[in-house]
């Protein structure tokens, strides 16, 4: 795959010709999942006949196939084209998948059609580039959109591949005919070891994805030597605070900046718009001064709330200023910047009731996303209907999933969205487990199964002044779409 993709053998420094893939045959198997459409968007855009499967329809279907990519629904090797040159799929297929058994037996037998990951094909494309990677176990997708729209406004025109949809940029994936290459590097099945970028970001660690690493100190072990792996001119940003991320960047060799909130930090936001717990009323923004080793370089105004996204907006003005934006051009891409699909999406205000969803599945995300809601909001009352996503991750952070919810006046647990679990994982946990344990720490919440009957109790009991917040990472996104359009309907 890197011999099909490396058409240009040297990085050109300023401006580089586009990736050119014109008429080579990629098929994707799992594409619906976030950074697979995000791949296969810039796949198409850099001239390749795309095809691909999933187990069922997905949030961007339709879109990938007015791109002209063929989409199957199911997996049968009869999905793979007879003459494709490159089957890629991403590290939640399983060994035993039809279509991945059939690829490999291919590659046997014709070593010129090659079957590789997903994080191999980006690793592949970033060597066309002068790679950008933001990893860390939260906030990858709005930083990476971020930094993203930042290289954008500073005239840098970077190409992308970003694991959520961007409607600002386009949707997921864009090709630039700039030298830097973003992507959103994820740490699951160490996929993220397989990139080897100029400039990086490790935006915080934390036990996640223990279903693939040991504990704690393994994912530490991972991170270090994704750091290890940033090029020794390059740059690697992190928080001030993060003990993990700090351990992980000890022995790099490419330069480390960190951002904070004091003047330990090479990066500091300064007299941040938040006084007593409570946003200052300046048209639903935040302000912050950005201050660059003890400097002020200019005022910032950003349209996202909570603390942890102006660690994520100091986190891409740092990479920006490295890579040659201006002060005045960051100044105006984080006034500008809009956010990321699925990260606290207005879905539907009226008379008084508003309905927001959110991608969050771990317990840090839960907790800091529904308190930027109380300060954002003001809500009367707070709903929370969280979809468990995966059994295993349920059971082995139940006691954090236990706690995250104290924001919360009112939270429905629906059944835990199955990916990747045995079926011990799902015969030893369930949501009425998660349901238990969350009431025995003082939080009102009960389970509901099915969907329709969750959006008819909120319905009958929602009252002006109230904020009904969806999170996970499966499919909870339809129930946030199915209450807009019973307030609109109602006219309640």
């Amino acid at each position: 795959m890197h011999q099909l993709l490396c058409t240009q053998t040297a990085r050109a420094r300023l401006r580089l010709p586009e990736i050119d893939m014109r008429g080579k045959k990629i098929h994707l198997i799992g594409i619906g999942g976030c950074g697979m459409r995000g791949a296969a968007g810039l796949l198409l855009q850099c001239g390749a006949v795309v095809s691909g499967s999933d187990r069922g329809k997905f949030d961007g279907f339709d879109e990938l196939t007015e791109a002209g990519a063929r989409i199957h629904v199911g997996q049968h090797p009869d999905n793979i084209p007879a003459d494709v040159d490159c089957v890629v799929y991403s590290a939640a297929v399983p060994d035993a998948n039809p279509e991945l058994q059939a690829a490999r037996a291919s590659s046997e037998e014709n070593p010129a059609c090659s079957t590789i990951k997903y994080a191999q094909l980006l690793g592949s494309l970033m060597h066309l580039r002068s790679g950008v990677a933001i990893a860390g176990t939260h906030g990858k997708s709005t930083t990476s959109a971020m930094t993203a729209h930042l290289f954008r406004t500073a005239g840098l025109d970077p190409s992308f591949v970003i694991g959520a949809n961007v409607e600002q940029l386009g949707g997921g994936s864009g090709v630039g005919m700039g030298e830097h290459f973003i992507v959103e590097a994820c740490e699951f099945d160490r996929s993220f070891l397989h990139l080897e970028p100029k400039y990086a970001a490790i935006l915080n660690i934390e036990a996640d994805h223990l279903d693939c690493y040991r504990d704690l100190n393994d994912i530490v072990d991972a991170f270090s030597e994704f750091a290890a792996q940033v090029d020794p001119d390059g740059l690697i940003v992190t928080p001030q605070d993060d003990v993990y991320a700090a351990a992980a960047v000890a022995n790099a060799s490419a330069r480390v900046e960190t951002i904070g909130f004091d003047n330990r930090s090479t990066w500091e936001a300064r007299n941040l718009s938040e006084e007593n717990g409570r946003l200052r009323e300046e048209g639903s923004r935040q302000t912050f001064d950005v201050l660059f080793e003890g400097v002020e370089l200019f005022s910032a105004s950003l349209s996202l709330c909570g603390q942890h996204n102006v660690s994520n907006a100091l986190t891409a003005i740092a990479l920006a200023w490295n890579a040659g934006a201006t002060r005045e051009a960051l100044s105006e891409g984080i006034a500008s910047f809009t956010g990321v699909d699925r990260r606290l999406t207005l879905v539907g205000s009226e008379n008084g009731i508003t309905v927001l969803d959110d991608y969050a599945h771990h317990p840090t995300e839960i907790s800091v996303t529904l308190n930027a809601i109380r300060l954002r909001y003001r809500p009367s009352r707070l709903w929370v209907v969280f979809q468990p996503h995966q059994h295993s991750r349920t059971r082995i952070l139940m006691d954090a999933f236990a706690k995250c919810f104290s924001a919360a006046d009112e939270v429905i647990i629906p059944r835990i969205y199955r990916s990747r679990d045995s079926q011990n994982d799902v015969d030893t946990t369930s949501a009425a487990m998660l349901v238990d344990r969350i009431e025995k720490n003082g939080v009102k919440v009960r389970h509901m199964a099915d969907m329709d009957s969750i959006a008819d109790a909120i319905q009958h009991e929602w009252a002006s002044g109230d904020v009904v917040v969806t999170m996970g990472a499966g499919d909870i996104w339809k129930l946030a779409n199915e209450l807009a359009g019973r307030i609109r309907r109602s006219g309640h």
